[in-house]
């Protein structure tokens, strides 16, 4: 498979080292120091594009995959203000897309973990839940991408709560999520059930860039020859 790399810092090198690994070919790399080279005729180099970049970039990057019928799996976060005309931009040019908060296969086995709990904590008011997130200080947004996909999650389920917010909070409505930014943290999120009882607890550490990146290229193999906008639940069989 042949991949562009849209994105070229510390995970997209990390992509890099597994992609090839696993035998697939990295025919572009793109980064804010050769932007002459984002252009339709090298995407179209390659089979599937995997894009990490920043929240300000990521919505030009996808048009211009788009654009090119280039499959993109996206990593970026904090740009989800703009999912609608994203979307409607990928159906209207017949691309592919896979969008994920977090590509670790751990993390989207959390997922389903958190679902699950706050599915059953819902018949049980008397536990107040709160969330906490720590990355790396270079990470652009707070709170991150995979705390709101938690966040959303719990407040599909704890209808108590009507909105999460990033900072500490009294309001019982509000789902209070805490960020930290310490190096070189590659990212935790705790999820907490509070009572006068007990507590319960479910955590998820990363230990480095690896899952996530291994993920992502998981995801490309899954969207490559594909059309269409799917997620990492489609790629895992969930």
């Amino acid at each position: 498979m042949k991949i562009a790399l849209i994105g070229y810092g510390k995970m997209g090198k990390a992509i890099e080292e597994i992609a090839v690994q696993k035998g697939h070919q990295i025919v572009l790399k793109l980064d804010v120091s050769n932007p002459e080279d984002f252009v339709k005729e090298k995407l179209q180099l390659a089979d599937v594009a995997i894009e990490f970049t920043s929240p300000h970039s990521a919505v030009d990057n996808l048009y211009k995959c788009f654009e090119a019928q280039l499959p993109v799996v996206c990593g970026s976060t904090g740009w989800l203000s703009q999912w609608e005309a994203v979307e409607a931009a990928c159906l209207a040019n017949q691309g592919s897309l896979i969008y994920a908060s977090n590509y670790s296969i751990g993390v989207n086995l959390f997922f389903q973990v958190n679902k699950y709990l706050a599915q059953l904590m819902s018949k049980h008011p008397s536990y107040n839940v709160s969330m906490e997130e720590i990355h790396h200080t270079q990470k652009k947004d707070a709170p991150s991408g995979t705390a709101i996909t938690l966040a959303e999650q719990i407040l599909q389920q704890i209808t108590a709560k009507k909105q999460w917010v990033n900072h500490i909070s009294d309001n019982e409505s509000e789902l209070e999520i805490i960020s930290e930014r310490i190096d070189p943290a590659p990212g935790t999120h705790k999820i907490k059930y509070q009572s006068a009882i007990d507590d319960i607890e479910i955590v998820h550490t990363a230990h480095n860039r690896q899952g996530f990146a291994g993920g992502a290229v998981l995801a490309a193999e899954f969207l490559a020859g594909k059309k269409g906008i799917y997620t990492m639940s489609d790629v895992l069989g969930f």
